[in-house]
């Protein structure tokens, strides 16, 4: 589904990628785990677009994203949330989800608003509640519910469980375990805690100084054998 290939990304004359290389398959699950400062965020927000690449390939579907701007990667089918969830304060729980809807043929705002508002039950309730006053857990929710409203089959995934309660951690894992088995949603995580990409990743890769050091499956992770890796 995904060809990443010899990916270059900067901030002004820094580089932060140094020829990034991975491929996903559909329906797969892939964590990418790094200290920070190594890359991690950069290369989700080059994947959707924010970030421009210098160099480089990003094929979606054997479609070449690398010029395309972020609205067209996401009506291409890629959804993303990010770091810090960045929702709309102001706006309420359902008007942030309308902002993530995409027009689909066959599917009208409402059915798609319904359906994944059946996947948070939590968030139900609080439709109508500005999503400013939501605790952080919530906006945790509200941000990957809105990403699914785009009906992506690849979604981008940068650190969810920063800063949230456990219950709440346990709740979004279900989630996507969920999607990931019923619609068999292409899943790349970036995540710091190895409990969550080895509850949700089949295979992990290792950054690096904006390089990908390593690939190894889910079930070797360990917190030594990581830390080992990662300091070298």
């Amino acid at each position: 589904m995904l060809e990443v290939e010899n990916l270059v990304a900067c901030y002004g004359r820094i580089q932060i990628l140094n020829g990034v290389s991975f491929s996903v398959p559909a329906g797969a699950s892939v964590g990418i785990f790094g200290h920070n400062g190594m890359g991690k965020t950069t290369l989700l927000r080059t994947l959707i677009g924010q970030v421009p690449a210098q160099q480089g390939s990003i094929r979606f579907e054997g479609r070449e994203l690398r010029s395309e701007p972020a609205h067209r990667r996401a009506r291409a089918g890629i959804g993303y949330v990010p770091q810090g969830r960045a929702i709309f304060p102001a706006l309420t729980v359902y008007e942030n989800l309308r902002m993530g809807y995409i027009p689909h043929r066959d599917e009208s705002e409402e059915a798609v608003l319904r359906e994944v508002c059946g996947y948070f039950p939590r968030l139900e309730p609080l439709l109508q509640r500005v999503g400013g006053t939501l605790s952080g857990g919530e906006q945790q929710l509200l941000a990957l519910a809105r990403a699914l409203c785009g009906r992506p089959r690849l979604l981008l995934l940068d650190e969810p469980t920063e800063g949230i309660q456990p219950s709440i951690v346990d709740e979004i894992l279900e989630i996507l375990r969920h999607l990931h088995r019923s619609r068999n949603l292409t899943i790349i995580l970036v995540e710091q805690s190895l409990d969550f990409i080895a509850g949700l990743s089949e295979r992990v890769l290792v950054i690096q100084k904006g390089a990908i050091t390593r690939e190894m499956a889910a079930d070797e992770l360990t917190s030594g054998a990581m830390g080992e890796l990662v300091l070298g």
